[in-house]
């Protein structure tokens, strides 16, 4: 009896495909303009060290993935946009922080290995890595049988980035007074995602190129807006030592994000109708009826980032967001009490005055 030669490749892994992959990234990275002192494909990334401008450096780290945002780029076979959220929200991270970002590795584990899927979420990145000034050293695609359905994947960075000590942001210069400035998401960013499709395609029984007319645009289109990196808008109000803490706006919300840098005596009072939300947060408030404490901790509810400075310098700031043609509005203040975050409405806050 001959017995059947069982492969590699009928277990369900492709090498020659993943090298073609290897060829695609490698002609983005030369294409896009990224470079290190070695090309991608080695064990290790090489990443070149500079820092004789800082006196005392400080390297910051994290990671993150992009979340069920995925099932919709999978519902629309649209891979381009995913990467770019990957790299931003990663950014944004180190950046409360004080951080600008040095390099930046992905980690792609797929069911079948899709070359062009590869090369669409990739370009993705590099893109992002390019525009945040952050070097791609390389990452790791994994194809993975019978663990992802096929044309699916996961999607994970991990980012490094340097800030000087003596400027690190930890929240601890927050003081009663601090005004607190929210900077406009471009939408749902890479959170509440698990709820939103459960809303929009289970309750409503929406496709993804229904077009919503209170949006303007199609779901797809909604739903696949880039998470909005800040590094450009914010890097210069941290190096002029003209914030007291900021606040990236991700999972839990204004809620449960900003209560994070809040220090154990102070509380941050936000005016809830200080800011024009985008359509997509009132539309799915509307459908879910969600009350508002789920929904300041679901969604970003249109900011996207929170900034906290001394009165003082609020001048200064707001310039230099106008200039940077960035969307803001003062959306509250810090205050004397318990460590929380609260929400009135400005004409509670009036009245309280007067009282």
């Amino acid at each position: 009896m001959v017995k059947k030669k069982i492969t590699y490749k009928d277990a369900g892994v492709d090498i020659d495909k993943g090298n073609e992959a290897v060829k695609r990234i490698k002609k983005i990275i030369r294409e896009i303009g990224l470079s290190s002192i070695e090309e991608i494909g080695h064990f290790g990334g090489f990443f070149p060290i500079s820092i004789e401008k800082f006196k005392n450096p400080v390297l910051i780290s994290s990671v993150d993935g992009v979340g069920t945002k995925l099932k919709v780029a999978f519902m629309v076979n649209k891979h381009d946009t995913v990467g770019q959220d990957l790299v931003n929200h990663c950014v944004n991270d180190i950046l409360v922080h004080g951080a600008k970002p040095l390099f930046f590795m992905d980690y792609l584990a797929m069911g079948k290995l899709i070359p062009e899927t590869v090369e669409e979420i990739v370009k993705g990145i590099a893109i992002a890595c390019k525009e945040n000034n952050c070097l791609l050293l390389g990452g790791e695609t994994a194809e993975m049988p019978d663990f992802y359905k096929v044309g699916e994947y996961d999607l994970a960075g991990f980012i490094v980035g340097i800030a000087e000590k003596n400027k690190l942001i930890d929240g601890s210069d927050i003081k009663a007074g601090d005004l607190i400035i929210g900077l406009a998401s471009t939408g749902l960013h890479t959170n509440g995602y698990s709820l939103a499709r459960k809303i929009l395609f289970e309750k409503l029984k929406l496709k993804p190129e229904s077009y919503i007319s209170e949006l303007g645009r199609t779901v797809a289109e909604e739903l696949l807006t880039v998470h909005k990196s800040y590094l450009h808008a914010v890097s210069y109000l941290i190096e002029n030592g003209l914030l007291t803490g900021i606040a990236h706006i991700t999972g839990g919300g204004i809620t449960d994000n900003l209560i994070r840098i809040l220090p154990e005596n102070l509380m941050a009072e936000i005016l809830l109708d200080s800011w024009d939300a985008p359509p997509i947060f009132k539309f799915l408030v509307k459908e879910a009826r969600l009350r508002q404490e789920e929904s300041f901790r679901t969604f970003n509810m249109g900011i996207g980032m929170v900034l906290i400075c001394h009165y003082i310098n609020k001048e200064k700031i707001i310039s230099h967001l106008k200039d940077k043609k960035e969307k803001y509005w003062i959306i509250g203040e810090i205050k004397s009490g318990e460590r929380k975050v609260i929400y009135i409405k400005r004409e509670q806050r009036h009245r309280g005055a007067k009282e």
